[in-house]
């Protein structure tokens, strides 16, 4: 009696060589985290892929769709689990070829993974082969580039049979590269821009830099919501809020309005490093696109980046705005990011902003204002909010005295806490 599972394909995991065990522990682990809400019996390596079995009836069928939104899942099929009894394999490739949906041609792929199964792999492609012209006397047998193939895995003591497969969003397991911060407001492309990160086996930890006091808090919900759709397949264990509002205030009156937006920034990179020193956290992510808006030249970047010693990350730099959206469409955080809600990317901005700083100008704004007071101020008044996330691990402890943890960048670096 055949059951249903499901194989999940890999690819770039399949080439770490002797690291390869580690990442597809990883990714069995964020698979079991993502599977929660089912009835998991097992998940387990096999022969190149993953399995996943459920002890519910139907629910394999449903999981399908969301194993193949799991970082580092190249393709997840929906495969019939069987003995090695020839009546049992042979009838369950009928099922999966029709349940493929409309084809007019198809082949049998067959493999072994040992030599004590008495078929070999030509051999089981003749009988299955054999069985399913009978069954679909209409369709064409057609070895190079048919519209179906079934294919059929022995493994140990089981066969595996399927020709149903879905396309995952591939890249590696999250977990596998450590933490980054990731600026995240309510629009739309920092959450594409934590995903693409998520995507390549980083920790996101998101810190959103909100309007309040000086708008409402409308905006740290919706990035909730953003977590939350992004979950369960991307796992995000902690939210850094940062009430922004008043230093922008101070900022927009003490700064020349052109460069209003540039010493905003500076002050969110500072702070988010700061934050970042305490995580352990190895990178700055954004999402800005280079030239969609005035502070995302050339110059303006070079101008924020000179604040900070973290490498900073722009997965969207070369992508277009229509890109950006369908991702988001993709991923589910579009409807989100399109509700109205005032925040720090709309609040104090300047009518005429410069789009190509120079410097020596940057360097004299900067001054006008206490920096360094604003920072720590931000970062001692940072408030977070936790999520369940397997693949994140907080800090060991948060002290009071924040500069100790996080020092200045022309101060020696204490080593990051252990995670």
């Amino acid at each position: 009696m055949a059951s249903r599972v499901c194989l999940v394909h890999y690819h770039e995991i399949g080439l770490k060589g002797k690291n390869r065990a580690r990442f597809e522990r990883i990714l069995m682990d964020n698979l079991k985290a993502a599977l929660a809400a089912f009835s998991v019996a097992a998940i387990n390596r096999i022969s190149g892929h993953i399995l996943v079995s459920f002890s519910q009836a139907g629910q394999a069928e449903e999981a399908c769709a969301l194993i193949a939104r799991v970082p580092g899942v190249a393709r997840v099929s929906l495969a019939f689990h069987t003995g090695r009894v020839a009546d049992e394999y042979c009838d369950a490739a009928v099922h999966a070829l029709t349940e493929f949906g409309p084809f007019e041609s198809f082949k049998v792929h067959a493999r072994r993974s040992n030599t004590d199964y008495e078929l070999s792999s030509l051999d089981l492609n003749r009988q299955v082969g054999e069985v399913l012209c009978a069954a679909f006397p209409e369709k064409r047998v057609q070895m190079h580039g048919p519209d179906a193939i079934v294919y059929v895995l022995v493994v140990q003591g089981s066969v595996y049979v399927y020709a149903r497969s879905m396309r995952g969003v591939g890249g590696l397991p999250q977990g596998s590269a450590g933490k980054v911060m990731t600026l995240l407001s309510s629009g739309i492309d920092s959450p594409v821009a934590t995903w693409m990160m998520a995507r390549r086996g980083a920790v996101p930890v998101p810190v959103h830099f909100s309007g309040r006091p000086q708008t409402p808090d409308t905006s740290e919900y919706l990035v909730q919501d953003i977590v939350a759709a992004l979950a369960p397949e991307v796992q995000v264990g902690r939210l850094y809020v940062v009430p922004f509002g008043d230093v922008q205030r101070e900022i927009a009156i003490a700064c020349p309005s052109g460069l209003r937006v540039i010493m905003y920034r500076r002050i969110m990179y500072a702070v988010t490093e700061r934050l970042g020193r305490i995580e352990g956290a190895k990178a700055i992510v954004t999402g800005e696109s280079l030239g969609q808006v005035a502070s995302q030249t050339l110059e303006n970047i070079m101008a924020v980046n000179e604040v900070v010693d973290l490498p900073v990350f722009r997965p969207l730099i070369g992508s277009d705005k229509q890109e950006i959206i369908e991702r988001a469409e993709q991923i589910g955080t579009y409807e989100i990011s399109t509700q109205t809600a005032p925040d720090c990317c709309t609040l104090f901005m300047p009518r005429r902003p410069e789009t190509h700083a120079r410097l020596a100008e940057v360097h004299e704004a900067w001054e006008l204002i206490d920096h360094e007071g604003m920072i720590e101020g931000l970062v001692a008044a940072a408030e977070y909010v936790d999520f369940t996330a397997p693949t994140y691990r907080p800090p060991r402890k948060i002290r009071a005295r924040h500069e100790a943890l996080a020092p200045r960048a022309a101060d020696p670096l204490p080593e990051a806490p252990a995670n």
